[in-house]
């Protein structure tokens, strides 16, 4: 039997309930993946010890992570990064495929860290993570 090519997907693609606020966000497109790829589901905030829920994270200009509290996440992203590109390395993944505007797995665009909603050009963490490792990225937009 010939093993299917792997590819790492953020895990509420898939419909687990990982996001900050505790939900989801399926995405048909991603799910449909699965019947050519073996899709390895991955959160990177939860890897990186965060709870869920957890409160909303944005990177601030000047790079640090930082929640709607004020408290700086930075060191948890930076691990939930770091334990991300050892699952791609360890899965044999060459590619992943990544939820948009997030902090973590932001391919082209993130929030611009001042909690308004407003969107500004850059990866978020894991991505930038995973692309210096040498895997090619997109975001669940590409699909739909």
């Amino acid at each position: 039997m010939t093993q299917r090519e792997r590819i790492l997907v953020s895990a509420c693609l898939l419909g687990e309930p990982c996001r900050y606020d505790g939900k989801a966000v399926p995405c048909e497109a991603v799910q449909a993946l699965a019947a050519s790829f073996e899709l390895v589901p991955v959160c990177p905030e939860q890897l990186g010890g965060l709870p869920t829920p957890r409160t909303p994270s944005e990177i601030q200009p000047d790079g640090r992570v930082v929640d709607r509290e004020g408290h700086d996440r930075t060191a948890t992203f930076q691990a939930g990064a770091r334990a991300a590109v050892a699952l791609a390395r360890e899965s044999g993944c060459t590619r992943a495929i990544l939820k948009s505007r997030s902090p973590s797995c932001g391919v082209t665009e993130i929030y611009d860290g001042t909690f308004t909603g407003k969107l500004t050009p850059g990866q978020g963490i894991t991505t930038t993570a995973l692309q210096s490792a040498g895997l090619t990225i997109t975001d669940e937009s590409a699909l739909e």
